[in-house]
């Protein structure tokens, strides 16, 4: 049987259907093959996924974009130096889960603890990958996981503000509650009407909406990517477009 075939069965069989809000996943391995089995997986299961195939790229990937959690091949030469870069990193650097094999494990013990990472044994499963990266990412900043929240977008119900990132938006009270509702029905697309009447509780003519959303769209999507989407003819949605 065909290795991708094999890998479709393994993700039917295998890959859970709750979704995991958008958070993004760094894969980082030198083996196509894994790669993508991984990425499929994982998108499937609801992260937005980013790869890398040497550890050059992944480390230069970390560095210039927000992951809340990276897979990282254990195997790769270059796991000495982006040691040495992790004990230098920021205290908010993401969780690691690393993908080794049970011979190099012995390499890799050193680098576990503090709840900050974990690892799983080649060849991977699907299910254990998934239920280590939920219990890593459960462990990151409990206030954050109170919060509604897609990606590096945050909502904080206590203060009705919202932030991207460090960001703050600065919503006012309408803008507040459009956020709050596209959030909640995070990639599914919502009717003009269904928006107007969450937002304002009644009906409201097109150009309002239309202008509520555009001042929306300007405040959160300064970052890329963009997250507030229009579907022509039919409403608008929040959620990262399949890559």
């Amino acid at each position: 049987m065909h290795r991708n075939t094999i890998s479709r069965n393994i993700l039917a069989t295998e890959t859970p259907s709750p979704r995991a809000d958008g958070r993004h996943v760094l894969v980082v391995d030198s083996d196509p093959e894994v790669t993508d089995l991984l990425a499929t997986a994982l998108e499937l299961a609801g992260y937005r996924v980013g790869t890398a195939g040497t550890g050059a790229e992944g480390m230069s990937r970390i560095t210039q974009h927000r992951f809340d959690l990276v897979l990282w091949d254990a195997t790769l030469p270059d796991l000495a130096h982006f040691a040495r870069n992790r004990r230098t990193a920021p205290a908010d650097r993401p969780p690691l889960l690393f993908l080794t094999t049970c011979d190099s494990l012995h390499c890799l013990v050193p680098e576990l603890g503090l709840g900050r990472e974990d690892y799983v044994t080649k060849p991977v499963r699907i299910a254990e990958v998934l239920a280590r990266a939920k219990v890593l990412l459960s462990a990151r900043t409990p206030e954050r996981e109170r919060m509604p929240c897609y990606g590096d977008l945050v909502l904080d119900d206590a203060t009705c503000q919202a932030r991207r990132g460090p960001r703050q938006l600065g919503l006012t009270p309408a803008e507040y509650r459009l956020l709050d509702h596209l959030l909640a029905n995070a990639e599914r697309v919502l009717s003009k009407e269904q928006i107007s009447r969450h937002v304002w509780g009644e009906y409201r003519a097109n150009p309002a909406i239309e202008k509520l959303v555009s001042r929306l769209r300007h405040k959160v999507d300064r970052e890329q990517p963009a997250l507030i989407h229009t579907r022509r003819g039919f409403g608008y949605w929040l959620g990262c477009p399949v890559r």
